[in-house]
């Protein structure tokens, strides 16, 4: 625990209500952290207030601590601003530093009299030219291949004009894949214009492409030149062909950029998707480590990230909305100098979009946490749905079962991360309650775990970001009364069966969220009730068991119901139990020696 907590308490309970800048130092003077604040006071003392609660960088950074200074500005914009100027100048540990891991790439036009077009990953030959960089080598790769193909540029290793006419045409020439310059009949100058045809394409997109050889199909329309306009005609078809065939193409044809971030084990991803001319040119992905505030991670992320940028497309889509929207447009926009307007589209084209970045961060993520993207965006989604304020990494369902008032037990399971944390299972016998009452039992169970919680038992520490009840809307309803009665917040949601025992809904108190339409939430929970139901069906059939074998171990004269189930809880199984000598059976039971050989008899005879 940091021993000067006192003291930045006290300190930042006297900064004043206004704008400003903060910058946390460790002992030796060095700035680890940097943040803005609509106000400072409310801000700064955040940090020093139930520090326990506190995500796991957040934790880190406030033990680190040794001393702040703050900077007060007139506005929230200038206090944005400053933000982002001192984060480029200091670096802070505790900030985002975007590191994107991959290479560059680029594409490369040989500077040779009849120049090709080619990916590259060095710009080591002085006579070509390059485009460039790009981080990501498929859209590189794929860019020229496009380029190739729609405008029939020869990809073969001959140089021109040295090999025209000294070798037959290669297979492209009859499938339609190259114009055959080989041949020498192909002019230079038409050449070297589908060259530059094919670079516009790369660096423009298709609409500006398609605008441009409709103009150059029509003049030679117009001259009668039927033959050149429809070579041209068949470009803009397979530029056409190529949109409707992929899902990387967009029908804006304005550029814009498209920002999503994925989140696992309290450890984020983001993912920009670069468009331009309608199409993607390029996509980095940044692993940014710790997440606890949504928005706040994206907002700080993209004032990192277009601060160090010289351009800035007009929109940029976000997957979702942010608190600081309207003070990140104007920062952007004065720094850019042109309207720059940050949307989060609920459907269409740009939704779509949204979800390409946002399976890219996903992706990027499961390589980094060791999930699966499916995990992840199951999580994610089931945080969406149920208006969770973050993702929940700890998972808890309980589910009842019983086989008449004689045995009563209840499972718990615990699923971190998407999946099944056995260790953090428990078992429970119902102890209190009368009768066949499920939402008791519930209560009695949840009760006790809360209590051993509350106690200090690190066998039930820390609480679960998510409780899941096998049961409907009653079951949600008593179990809020214990949780508020104990002073507990956790998130509580039932889960609702259909006739066939499948899960249907998720309850909530006053009604029910269907989530069949989520496949990867249904199977999510489909798996954590299942398992649950699983758990608790084994526990209560193995406590039915063992009732049946104490009940038949009182039928010898001398064992009762007490000693009878300390035999049980020393060998546990019938195969046990029935291997064990008078001797063990004495001391296990506190037996004298005729009622210990007696009990030995009848087990050999009826286990």
């Amino acid at each position: 625990m940091n021993d000067r907590l006192d003291f930045l308490r006290e300190k930042a309970n006297k900064l004043p209500l206004t704008p400003g800048v903060y910058q946390m130092k460790d002992s030796g003077g060095k700035i680890i952290y940097i943040g803005k604040a609509k106000a400072l006071k409310n801000r700064v003392t955040s940090y020093f207030r139930a520090v326990e609660s506190h995500n796991a960088k957040t934790y880190r950074l406030v033990q680190n601590i040794y001393d702040f200074d703050f900077i007060v500005t007139p506005t929230e914009l200038d206090a944005l601003v400053l933000e982002a100027n001192l984060i480029k100048l200091h670096s802070p540990k505790y900030n985002i530093l975007l590191k994107d891991d991959k290479g560059y790439n680029y594409v490369k036009i040989s500077g040779d009299e009849y120049p090709k077009i080619t990916y590259a990953l060095q710009t080591d030959d002085k006579n070509a030219q390059y485009i460039g960089p790009y981080t990501q080598g498929y859209t590189v790769k794929q860019a020229v291949e496009e380029a190739n193909r729609i405008f029939m540029l020869p990809t073969c290793s001959r140089k021109f004009p040295r090999d025209f006419g000294k070798e037959r045409p290669c297979l492209n020439l009859h499938i339609g894949r190259c114009m055959g310059v080989c041949r020498g009949k192909i002019p230079k100058e038409e050449y070297l214009n589908s060259v530059h045809q094919a670079i516009s394409y790369i660096k423009n997109g298709s609409k500006e492409s398609i605008e441009r050889l409709t103009r150059e199909m029509e003049e030679y329309a117009e001259r009668l030149e039927f033959e050149k306009a429809a070579q041209i005609r068949d470009k803009i078809n397979s530029i056409k062909n190529a949109e409707m065939t992929q899902h990387i193409y967009s029908s804006k044809t304005t550029d814009f950029d498209v920002v999503a971030a994925a989140v696992n084990m309290d450890k984020c991803s983001v993912a920009v998707v670069k468009y331009r001319g309608g199409r993607i040119i390029d996509k980095e992905n940044f692993f940014i480590g710790d997440e606890s505030d949504s928005s706040q991670t994206r907002e700080d992320f993209l004032v990192e990230y277009y601060s160090g940028k010289s351009e800035m497309p007009k929109e940029v889509y976000l997957d979702m909305e942010i608190d600081g929207r309207e003070l990140l447009e104007s920062y952007f926009s004065d720094r850019f100098k042109h309207k720059i307007s940050l949307v989060n589209p609920k459907r269409g084209e740009g939704l779509t979009q949204v979800t390409l970045a946002k399976s890219n961060a996903e992706e990027y993520l499961s390589l980094k946490v060791g999930r699966t993207a499916k995990e992840i965006a199951a999580l994610e989604d089931l945080k969406n749905i149920l208006g969770l304020s973050r993702t929940p990494e700890t998972i808890e369902s309980y589910d009842i079962s019983n086989m008449g008032e004689e045995t009563r037990v209840a499972g718990m399971v615990v699923f971190k991360n998407g999946r099944p944390f056995k260790q953090g299972y428990k078992k429970f016998n119902i102890k209190y309650v009368e009768g066949i009452d499920d939402y008791a039992c519930m209560q009695e169970v949840i009760e006790r775990r809360m209590q051993r919680y509350l106690d200090g038992d690190e066998g039930f520490s820390p609480l679960p970001d998510l409780i899941l009840l096998d049961g409907g809307k009653g079951h949600v309803a008593a179990v809020k009364e214990v949780l508020d009665r104990m002073g507990i917040e956790v998130s509580l949601y039932g889960l609702v069966k259909d006739e066939k025992h499948r899960t249907r809904a998720i309850a909530k108190e006053g009604g029910e969220i269907q989530v069949n339409a989520n496949k990867s939430v249904f199977a999510l929970l489909t798996k954590i009730q299942d398992e649950v139901h699983r758990f608790s069906i084994n526990y209560q059939r193995s406590r039915h068991r063992k009732k049946q074998y104490e009940l038949e171990l009182t039928r010898v004269k001398g064992v009762g119901e007490a000693k009878a189930m300390a035999l049980l809880k020393e060998f546990k199984t019938k195969k046990a139990i029935k291997e064990a000598t008078p001797l063990q059976l004495a001391q296990t039971a506190k037996l004298n020696k005729e009622v210990a050989e007696e009990l030995y008899l009848f087990i050999q005879e009826t286990f």
